[in-house]
């Protein structure tokens, strides 16, 4: 069973989670008007573009970017899967918007209808999008529903401030199914469902057979810095490892970045990896030194992370997520001495 963390007293109530959430996803970004600026978007069209990875298996790439009122919060990837009798969407974007949009991309493919439609985890660029798609196809870890049911509201108006228009009609619809651990067989597609945690408190994985495609979600990043608003450092480090024993697998696509193969296949793990320990040491070390996290904010970032996308952001919110509950953490540590 895991041990509760040191903010579940904060984390319990529901709406002061999502307004912290929204707080740290915003904390180095300045206020949004609510509209598109002029020139950056025609008739907030996402421009989404399936790429063919493997046969039947399409990814949109989002930029590796923040949220803004430019890119309409097309930061995160998202794909789908053309079966023999139906398509299987993971992840359905930021928008309602892009939800749509992302429905005519796959309608452009294959006139074949979606019959499951995963969410793999509850942070609001991977599930805002489910309005496009029949509600009975919505699935997700029943801990991912949860956190939906209670947040998501919050995390769509929060988004709005940062996308400004491009989410207008935007409403959070939480998955009416829970997923569980283990094969799966949707639309002729024979799917392995992976459940972990670390990045939330409940992350999915989705192991497409056929090809070796792994969709990991945002517990892999690529090129990117992680983002850690519900972030357990241990548990998505043991998760790394977890993935890193996985068989068949050929290519990954993870929920920022570029997809990795061939020879760069272990570069999003290894990337995500390096960079949350580099964090959890940073962090623990700062603690254990006293420092204020004035002073940890002011620290410089490791020269390994120069060329990774919104490095100085994420860091930034990663301490002023993280860091409170490592100082009493240390601060235990040492009245027990």
């Amino acid at each position: 069973m895991r041990a509760p963390s040191l903010s579940r007293p904060v984390l319990c109530r529901p709406r002061l989670a999502a307004l912290l959430l929204a707080a740290l996803l915003a904390s180095s970004l300045p206020a949004k008007a609510d509209t598109v600026v002029p020139g950056a978007a025609h008739a907030f069209d996402y421009r989404l573009q399936p790429r063919r990875i493997a046969d039947g298996v399409y990814v949109l790439v989002g930029r590796t970017e923040d949220f803004d009122t430019r890119n309409g919060g097309n930061i995160v990837n998202t794909g789908f899967l053309v079966g023999s009798s139906g398509v299987v969407v993971i992840d359905s974007g930021p928008s309602r918007r892009y939800g749509e949009q992302l429905r005519a991309a796959i309608a452009a493919v294959t006139p074949l209808p979606v019959v499951l439609t995963l969410n793999t985890h509850a942070h609001p660029d991977h599930f805002l999008g489910n309005q496009a798609f029949p509600a009975g196809t919505l699935a997700a870890l029943p801990a991912t529903r949860d956190a939906i049911a209670r947040e998501g509201e919050d995390l769509s108006a929060n988004l709005y401030r940062l996308a400004g228009d491009w989410m207008r009609g935007t409403e959070a619809r939480p998955p009416g199914r829970s997923l569980a651990p283990g094969r799966l067989d949707a639309g002729g597609r024979e799917l392995e469902l992976i459940a972990l945690d670390g990045h939330t408190g409940a992350d999915l994985l989705v192991l497409d057979r056929a090809s070796g495609t792994l969709f990991a979600g945002d517990l892999l990043f690529h090129d990117r810095a992680p983002t850690t608003p519900h972030a357990d450092l241990d548990h998505w480090l043991a998760a790394l490892e977890r993935i890193a024993t996985l068989d068949g697998v050929r290519q990954v696509v993870p929920g920022h970045g570029e997809v990795a193969s061939g020879a760069g296949l272990q570069t999003p793990l290894r990337q995500t990896q390096a960079w949350l320990r580099w964090l959890q040491q940073r962090l623990d070390t700062s603690a254990a030194q006293g420092l204020e996290t004035n002073e940890v904010l002011a620290l410089p970032l490791a020269a390994e992370f120069a060329t990774i996308a919104e490095a100085a952001t994420e860091y930034r919110r990663s301490v002023l997520r993280l860091y409170p509950q490592t100082e009493h953490k240390a601060l235990q540590q040492h009245g027990a001495r």
